[in-house]
């Protein structure tokens, strides 16, 4: 049996533009995904905490150290300049992997700088 387990969070991001006539996606900034061990096109949910609206969409990279956390596309309408967010990514794993698996959180600054990251289990290699 697999089991979906959150695998990374950067947790409380804030949305620095947004741009509605865009194919669709969510750009953030490259250290960020690095720190969370996110990978360009991969599938995330983001949850905006001012909201509560909640919606699944891909990453792009935008670039490192730019603080960038661009929503795009139809989800532009789920999301202001300002908003704090959550970008979640799970992964299936199988009984044997569950033990001592630990997500990845990344904590950030006001600028979407990285504080900390925090419980990288022993699958996932740390920045």
């Amino acid at each position: 049996m697999m089991r979906v387990l959150l695998r990374c969070k950067i947790h409380r991001v804030t949305v620095t533009q947004t741009e509605l006539h865009y194919e669709g996606s969510c750009a953030v900034d490259e250290a960020l995904l690095e720190a969370a061990g996110l990978r360009e096109y991969e599938r995330v949910d983001v949850y905006n905490i001012n909201t509560g609206q909640r919606f699944s969409t891909y990453i792009v990279t935008a670039p490192r150290g730019s603080g960038t956390i661009c929503v795009m596309g139809a989800a532009a309408r789920l999301a202001n300049v300002g908003d704090r967010l959550i970008v979640a990514a799970y992964a299936s794993l199988d009984e044997r992997e569950l033990a001592g698996f630990k997500p990845r959180v990344v904590l950030v600054d006001e600028r979407n700088r990285v504080l900390e990251v925090k419980s990288a289990s022993a699958g996932l290699p740390r920045a």
